[in-house]
């Protein structure tokens, strides 16, 4: 009875064993392959199924959810130049059909075999592709690296059951010399970069400097040119009413029964007074010899005979009034002067003053510099 009894419960607890061995579940996004005898039979979805008890089994539970995977490799330019490259990758089972989780189950031995194959692969396709640029065109290639691995990777991770999603190129770097090198590049552009803008800047500034000190000399010489105008017309009307005064002066003397060269005497000292008020040195130096004297009174005088004609508004030289003529002394009238001289000018250069009377008229006659005039004694 006692080996009855344990050959039954051994009987039961077969049986309970063989019961739950034929139950398998199967997680969500996760499909099972089934094999018997080592063959493959089916798939299983996720759920609940029964399985045939020590002649079915699961051999590989395949996820269908996205994976991922980190790549860190180098790769040499077409220079020559070595570059680094970080990289991660995305991929999942292209679908959950029969074919695609069979080709899953079986192209590898496991699945460290396909992650191999898979970063190796990808490793490749980007050394070829970077092999045949150069390294100055690499930081800008990005998107081209990755849509090259796409079009090489996709049919052959399709044969294996995989679909490539995304291709992140985390970061590309160059040794340390290659580095500082790009460095003084960039230093060097961006030094000539803002060289050209100060050089621009400089120019519109000189420009304009330029413009505005042109404007300035423009403005400057107009006003200047009014300020000369406005001061010949001050000096003109000066002189018109020094004209004025003295004409008025010598009537005036000549009124009085004075000779009119006391009015030009007058003027002379009043003008070495100015000088001696105004001027800044401290000595004037007049001739004051006889002859001296003498020469300067007689110029006075020839002046004074021009200027008393003039001023009391008798007609020109050569038609001169009496009583001019005996205020000077002189005679004026052009009447007893022959049409031309009978004796010859006074030597090139002679200065004003009296001399012989070419004409015959009076002992001598004044002589201003260039030409004889009517002045007589």
């Amino acid at each position: 009875m006692a080996a009855v009894g344990i050959v039954l419960v051994g009987l039961l607890a077969v049986l309970v064993l063989v019961v739950v061995r034929s139950f398998v579940t199967v997680d969500q996004a996760t499909v099972a392959v089934i094999t018997m005898f080592g063959k493959y039979r089916r798939v299983m979805g996720p759920g609940l199924h029964l399985k045939i008890p020590l002649i079915e089994r699961v051999h590989q539970r395949v996820h269908v959810q996205n994976q991922s995977a980190e790549l860190a490799f180098q790769a040499v330019t077409a220079d020559q130049a070595m570059v680094n490259f970080s990289a991660m990758l995305l991929f999942a089972v292209a679908d959950d059909s029969e074919d695609t989780i069979v080709k899953v189950a079986f192209k590898f031995v496991n699945s460290q075999s396909f992650m191999q194959a898979l970063v190796r692969s990808i490793e490749g396709t980007i050394r070829s592709f970077v092999g045949t640029i150069r390294q100055a065109e690499i930081l800008s290639l990005r998107t081209e690296i990755v849509s090259h691995v796409k079009e090489e990777l996709d049919a052959v991770l399709l044969d294996w059951g995989y679909h490539l999603l995304d291709l992140q190129i985390n970061d590309i770097s160059f040794g340390t010399s290659i580095t500082q090198s790009m460095e003084r590049v960039v230093a060097s552009q961006n030094e000539r970069t803002a060289a050209e803008n100060e050089g621009a800047a400089l120019l519109i500034r000189e420009t304009k400097r330029a413009e505005a000190e042109g404007a300035a000399i423009k403005i400057a010489a107009a006003a200047e040119m009014e300020a000369a105008r406005l001061r010949g017309q001050g000096v003109a009307a000066f002189r018109r009413e020094v004209a004025t005064g003295m004409a008025e002066a010598a009537r005036a003397t000549e009124d009085a029964g004075l000779d009119p060269a006391f009015v030009l005497f007058a003027m002379w000292t009043e003008a070495l007074r100015h000088v001696a008020e105004n001027g800044r040195g401290n000595l004037i130096t007049l001739d004051g010899s006889p002859q001296g004297m003498q020469q300067t009174l007689r110029q006075m005088m020839a002046v004074s005979g021009n200027f008393d004609v003039r001023a009391a508004g008798a007609p020109e030289p050569g038609a001169a009034t009496g009583a001019t003529a005996k205020a000077t002394g002189h005679s004026s009238s052009s009447s007893d002067r022959p049409a031309e001289p009978t004796a010859d000018a006074p030597a090139a250069g002679a200065v004003a003053g009296w001399y012989p009377d070419p004409y015959g008229v009076a002992a001598r006659r004044w002589w201003d510099g260039s030409t004889w005039t009517d002045s007589v004694e």
